[in-house]
């Protein structure tokens, strides 16, 4: 599949900023899942300094600072994306009780997976988490059909409800009230997986949406979105999406991986003003014939 990605971010704000520091996280990353051509960034008004990074997990980030007065900041990225066929990757029948050894035996493992098996800033766990957890992870049951079931459990028994969270609303809160967005169903598998001792990362990017039957697709319908990478021994990372109870394939645009989205935030700054701002993101992820 081959896409044209937009990301469109505008902030409005009530009074002027005078000094404006950001990182931006939107760079699809090349991989052997997909390759990323021809990536752009628009920034208004014009950055005074802009350069980029890889960070620590490899992801592509860029930072920018406007110190001219403005009222509004308009982002807008764009790049044409193609996702590769990678094939059926064989599953390994491994239980959870024999991956646990591996991962605390295997000494050139260990080094790497450690960050994702702690907590994190937005990823904890309580005994209900744990007890949650257990009814899907069971020692004995193979580790990839436990992670499956979680996924299902979450997807059956969650309902998405736009709004009805924040970045920072607790795991705890999430769990209670059943519902939440891509980025608590994501935060909430990792914690069950990190409970058990199963190495698990976010991921952020994209997912094509599919317009209703015998509709046209509304320009910016599309939306960023998150899922997790569990690392499955003989398998290696294995993606899972809990909000659509899928394994990602090629409608899925992967731009970061991190322990949680604060690792992975899409634009993060610092503004030097007052009064409050208005946001207004727009996505649009185009299949090309």
């Amino acid at each position: 599949m081959k896409y044209k990605l937009k990301h469109q971010t505008i902030y409005t704000y009530t009074n002027a900023v005078h000094n404006y520091q950001s990182i931006l996280c939107l760079q699809p990353l090349n991989s052997s899942k997909q390759r990323c051509e021809n990536f752009k960034i628009l920034i208004e008004p014009q950055p005074s300094k802009i350069f980029s990074r890889t960070d620590y997990f490899g992801n592509v980030q860029y930072y920018f600072s406007i110190h001219e007065s403005h009222k509004s900041l308009k982002v807008l990225v764009s790049s044409e994306i193609e996702v590769l066929n990678s094939g059926v990757q064989p599953i390994n029948p491994i239980s959870l009780e024999e991956a646990l050894i591996q991962y605390k035996t295997d000494n050139s493992l260990k080094i790497n997976i450690l960050q994702y098996q702690l907590p994190s800033e937005f990823i904890h766990w309580n005994k209900e988490i744990i007890g949650f957890a257990k009814t899907c992870l069971i020692p004995e049951k193979s580790l990839f059909e436990g992670v499956l079931e979680l996924v299902k459990k979450i997807y059956t028994e969650f309902k998405f409800k736009s709004g009805s969270t924040n970045i920072n609303t607790p795991l705890e809160t999430v769990l209670k009230e059943k519902k939440g967005v891509c980025q608590d169903f994501s935060h909430l598998a990792i914690a069950c997986l990190r409970s058990m001792g199963v190495p698990a990362r976010y991921v952020s990017g994209y997912i094509e949406t599919l317009p209703p039957k015998g509709k046209l697709k509304l320009e910016g319908s599309d939306a960023s979105h998150a899922w997790i990478s569990v690392y499955i021994p003989e398998m290696g990372w294995c993606e899972f999406d809990p909000t659509n109870n899928m394994i990602p394939q090629q409608r899925h645009i992967i731009t970061a991986y991190g322990r949680d989205f604060a690792d992975v935030s899409p634009l993060k700054g610092i503004i030097f003003s007052s009064g409050n701002h208005k946001v207004k993101v727009e996505v649009d992820v185009i299949p090309v014939e």
